[in-house]
C-alpha cells in the first residue's frame, strides 16, 4: 500500500488502499463472546497484542505451574546468549529430587541434561526438573526467583510475583491471565527455535514415558503450546496457543474446575477468535509514509515512516472501513536522527481509536552549511510573516 497525502497546515490524511475517503462497507457482524467458566482468561493476538476477550485477567491469582512458563523462559534465554548449553550436565540435588507433585524423575546425585531438563520442565511439567534447573542457572532456587521477578519486570507483567521455580503454592507467589499471555507471548517471539517442544506431546526420561496434559494438543491441530497448571488453590488452568494463517492467538484460562474445562473453555475462546477476527499487517517497519520539508539541513526534505510493523486485530473483511491520519511536527529542523519520532500516525475504524503509533524519521540527516542555513533562515522568516 502507498498512501496518499494532502496537506493542511501540517497535517497529513491518507486512507488505506490510496483513497482519502473512509469507505463505509458493512461491519462485520460479531457476535457477543462466548461464556467462559473460569475465574480469570484473556484472548490475545499474538502479534498486534491486542486483547480480544478478557475477564478479571488483571485479578492476582495463584498461577500453579504456569510458573514453569518462566522457568524455561530463563533457560531459553541463557541458551540464546550462549551461557547454557542443551548437553551440559546439570548435578540433581536432594531438594530437587524429593519435590513431590508432577515429575521428571531424575534421581538425586545424578547428572542430567540442560535438553532434557527443558523438555521436562515444559512437556512432563515436573517440579524436580525446574528445580534442578533453578540451581544450575542460579546457584539456588531463591536466586533464580529473583531472576524470574526481574525478568517479569522487564517484560512489563506488573502484576507478577515468583517465590519458587515451579509453581509450588506460596505465599505471596501469583500472576493474572494478561501477565501469562504477555510472557507466552515472549516465549513465541523471543525463542522460535525452541519453540516446538511446547507442542511435543510426550517426552521418555529414564524409561518413564508421560504424556504432555494440554489436552488440546491432541483436539486441535492448530493448537501447539503452551503450558497446563493444577493445585488445589489455583483449579485448572492452561495457557495455550494456536495458528491458523498469518494469525497466532493466545489463550488464558485461570482457575477452571477440572482438566476436560480448562480445554473446553480454552478451546472456546481460540475458536471465537480465529472464526470472527483476523490479524492485519498494514503498514511494514521502514515504509515510507510521508516525506516532510527539512529546514538547515543537506536534504530539503526527509523521510518518515515506522519503527516496527503496525500490525492490528479487526472483524474479519472489515478492513476497508479502517482510516489513518498522519500528523509531523511543525518545521523540522536538521540535525535529523533515524528513529527519533517527529510525528505520529493514528489509526481509526468507523471514528473508532484503533491504534497510535510514532511517526519516526527514517534517516540521518545533518546540518547544512554555514550560507545554506542563513538562507533557511531569511525563507523561514518570509514565510512566518507572510
Amino acid at each position: 500500500m502507498r498512501p496518499q497525502s494532502l496537506r493542511s497546515s501540517f497535517f497529513v490524511f491518507f486512507a488505506f488502499f490510496g483513497a482519502l475517503i473512509t469507505l463505509q462497507a458493512n461491519a462485520s457482524m460479531v457476535p457477543r463472546a462466548p461464556q467462559i467458566d473460569a475465574r480469570g482468561y484473556l484472548l490475545m493476538d499474538a502479534a498486534s497484542g491486542h486483547v480480544i476477550v478478557e475477564h478479571n485477567a488483571e485479578q492476582r491469582l495463584p498461577p500453579a505451574s504456569l510458573t514453569k512458563m518462566m522457568t524455561a523462559y530463563i533457560a531459553e534465554a541463557e541458551l540464546q546468549k550462549g551461557n547454557l548449553s542443551e548437553d551440559d550436565m546439570a548435578p540433581v540435588s536432594v531438594k530437587a529430587w524429593r519435590m513431590g507433585g508432577s515429575k521428571m524423575f531424575i534421581k538425586e546425585g545424578t547428572r542430567v541434561s540442560v535438553g532434557d531438563l527443558l523438555k521436562g520442565i515444559i512437556i512432563q511439567s515436573g517440579n524436580d526438573a525446574s528445580v534442578a534447573m533453578a540451581e544450575f542457572v542460579a546457584g539456588s532456587e531463591d536466586a533464580f526467583a529473583d531472576l524470574m521477578n526481574q525478568h517479569s519486570r522487564r517484560l512489563g507483567m506488573h502484576s507478577t510475583h515468583f517465590m519458587n521455580a515451579t509453581g509450588w503454592p506460596a505465599e505471596n507467589h501469583f500472576t493474572t491471565a494478561k501477565d501469562m499471555a504477555t510472557l507466552a507471548r515472549a516465549i513465541v517471539r523471543d525463542f522460535p527455535e525452541h519453540y516446538d517442544t511446547y507442542a511435543q506431546k510426550e517426552f521418555t526420561y529414564n524409561g518413564i514415558t508421560q504424556q504432555n496434559r494440554n489436552l488440546l494438543l491432541w483436539r486441535d491441530a492448530r493448537v501447539d503450546g503452551l503450558k497446563t497448571g493444577h493445585t488445589e488453590e489455583a483449579g485448572y488452568c492452561l495457557v495455550s496457543s494456536a495458528k491458523d494463517g498469518d494469525m497466532r492467538l493466545i489463550a488464558v484460562v485461570m482457575g477452571t474446575d477440572s482438566e476436560s474445562a480448562r480445554a473446553r473453555e480454552s478451546q472456546k475462546l481460540l475458536t471465537y477468535g480465529f472464526r470472527f477476527f483476523e490479524t492485519y499487517k498494514a503498514y511494514s517497519a521502514g515504509d515510507i509514509l510521508d516525506t516532510a520539508e527539512l529546514w538547515m539541513g543537506e536534504k530539503r526534505e526527509v523521510r518518515l515512516g515506522l519503527a516496527e510493523d503496525l500490525v492490528l486485530t479487526i472483524p474479519k473483511e472489515s478492513h476497508e472501513n479502517l482510516k489513518a491520519e498522519v500528523t509531523v511536527n511543525p518545521q523540522l529542523q536538521a540535525p535529523i536522527a533515524e528513529g527519533q519520532q517527529y510525528g505520529k500516525v493514528i489509526v481509526r475504524m468507523n471514528n473508532e481509536l484503533l491504534v497510535e503509533k510514532p511517526l519516526v524519521a527514517l534517516e540521518t540527516i545533518e546540518e547544512a552549511g554555514f550560507l545554506t542555513k542563513i538562507w533557511h533562515h531569511i525563507l523561514m522568516f518570509f514565510t512566518g510573516l507572510f
